[in-house]
């Protein structure tokens, strides 16, 4: 089985290190290229063609989610969030830079190798810590009635629009999933945003995990 290529993007050495010995050691993966910027990472990208791009959030000169924000605009490459960041504000703007896994840095080695797996394969990875809360908060909304009631004021077409959009799906991936066009998936996706007083992508996959209409892949999935 062919190895799968990674880009490593963090302002520390060490970390960056041991990071590339944990892939490699697994014989499951290869370091193709290592950043310790936004902007270096987009120079290494451009040189090389890895399957799966790890970024920190916080690094100078030009930080992760605006390095994400780069790279979607030019590719469609899985992006997996390796940071220090536990709070809700940083996962949901990660989101909405594309990206396709969030994972803390105290997680265990087999978490990310398991992470990095289901992000390549299309899906979307988060930490516990960060689903726990969504998983709460959307229990919360539930019992008040709020989530629910929302989201049946979309058409079945809607609301099979935004389980794709809950599985990380772009528009071009969503259209070739339903056998639409691009731009009938874009005015559905209008229409649901409208609908649910939402307005970008992090706040759909949000509204998407309080619903229960994402179910974060655990290790083996």
């Amino acid at each position: 089985m062919a190895l799968l290529k990674v880009l490593i993007a963090d302002d520390h050495t060490l970390f960056r290190e041991g990071l590339r010995l944990l892939l490699e050691q697994s014989g499951q993966f290869t370091v193709v290229g290592e950043a310790s910027d936004g902007q270096e990472a987009l120079e290494v990208l451009s040189r090389t063609s890895p399957d799966i791009i790890i970024l920190d959030i916080s690094m100078p000169r030009m930080d992760g989610l605006e390095a994400a924000r780069r790279i979607r605009a030019r590719l469609q490459k899985p992006i997996l969030f390796l940071t220090v960041h536990d709070t809700d504000n940083y996962f949901f703007d990660a989101l909405e830079a594309g990206a396709s896994g969030y994972v803390l840095k105290d997680a265990i080695g087999a978490d990310l190798i398991a992470a990095l797996h289901v992000v390549h394969r299309g899906g979307i990875y988060l930490s516990p810590s960060v689903t726990k809360r969504l998983v709460e908060d959307y229990l919360m909304r539930v019992a008040l009635g709020e989530e629910r009631q929302s989201f049946d004021t979309l058409t079945p077409r809607e609301q099979e629009v935004l389980q794709f959009i809950a599985q990380g799906l772009m528009n071009r991936e969503i259209a070739e999933r339903m056998f639409l066009s691009v731009n009938t998936i874009q005015t559905h996706r209008l229409h649901i945003m409208e609908k649910l007083n939402l307005h970008n992508r992090a706040q759909l996959v949000q509204f998407a995990v309080r619903l229960g209409l994402f179910r974060a892949s655990a290790p083996g999935d």
